[in-house]
């Protein structure tokens, strides 16, 4: 028994979802990274400023290598320039918010 034909309109709509499901695939990377920021957020917000830091060039760090090694139908938004350009911007950006974490002084707390 073959399946019955499908009208144009239901031939659309399910390209259509086919596409928006393709889409959150592939930003799934994008999404991940995000989470962490969020983390990194709810850190700061409890004034736990410094672990926040950390976390948020964690998050950076994250990045650059999810970047760097996925393909670039994968990654999503983390996809902005070429990928050497992306991976060295990021990578950048971790090390300087992980070593301002490290360096400056944690203002009294342990």
């Amino acid at each position: 028994m073959t399946p019955p034909d499908l009208t144009n309109a239901e031939r659309a709509r399910k390209l259509r979802r086919a596409r928006v499901r393709r889409w959150y695939v592939m930003q799934i990377p994008y999404f991940v990274v995000l989470g962490v920021v969020g983390v990194a957020g709810v850190f700061v917000m409890v004034d736990r400023w410094r672990r926040g830091a950390f976390v948020f060039g964690g998050a950076l760090a994250l990045a650059a290598v999810l970047r760097a090694f996925l393909p670039n139908g994968r990654t999503g938004l983390l996809q902005v320039r070429s990928r050497p350009f992306d991976v060295a911007a990021l990578a950048t950006m971790a090390a300087v918010v992980l070593w301002m974490a490290f360096t400056i002084d944690p203002l009294g707390t342990r």
